[in-house]
């Protein structure tokens, strides 16, 4: 049996001279386009960190919001 059949079709990818240049390559372009759309990294990352508490606040209060109304619920269905 082949030894990139005994993982069941998983194999890591091959990675060459060549597609490290490319990868480079579209990172420099793409910081060109950043650059020039007056967009830093650092504004990214403090947006996309906002945005994620901003979720887990949501997350909770209506976590919260759900487990006012199953207490309300339980002690009504216990009581009767």
């Amino acid at each position: 049996m082949p030894s990139d059949q005994n993982n069941s079709g998983r194999s890591l990818p091959k990675i060459s001279g060549r597609s490290i240049v490319r990868f480079l390559v579209a990172s420099l372009w793409v910081g060109i386009v950043l650059a020039a759309l007056d967009i830093d990294p650092r504004n990214i990352l403090v947006s996309a960190h906002a945005a994620f508490e901003k979720l887990a606040d949501m997350g909770l209060s209506s976590f919260n919001w759900a487990f006012t109304y199953i207490l309300i619920g339980a002690i009504v269905v216990v009581l009767v």
